[in-house]
């Protein structure tokens, strides 16, 4: 049986595991969004487990507003970066530094 505790500690190591993606690579950013969203899914793993063993459902909607933003973002997130990779012919953040103003 799976309790609460297996649950908590999986949306931990998987949020752990995003934060390293982060910082160990900031040169590809497509490997950079992943990671982000590795990070919100991990959180709405922890949403859905305190919502299933409390009995609320609450969580579990909350978890479809944020998978929502997350798409939106995950979306208009790839549209830069192909427009960003038709002008510059690159993906790596150290190259892309005409976006300072």
């Amino acid at each position: 049986m799976l309790t609460l505790s297996h649950f908590l500690i999986l949306g931990a190591i998987l949020f752990c595991i995003s934060i390293a993606g982060i910082f160990l690579n900031r040169k590809n950013i497509i490997i950079l969004l992943m990671a982000i969203e590795l990070m919100l899914l991990a959180v709405n793993m922890n949403f859905i487990a305190f919502s299933h063993f409390l009995g609320d459902v609450q969580g579990q909607i909350f978890v479809f507003f944020i998978l929502t933003v997350a798409a939106a973002e995950a979306s208009i997130g790839l549209a830069i970066l192909v427009v960003l990779f038709r002008n510059k012919r690159t993906i790596n953040v150290a190259d892309i530094d005409s976006l300072k103003g």
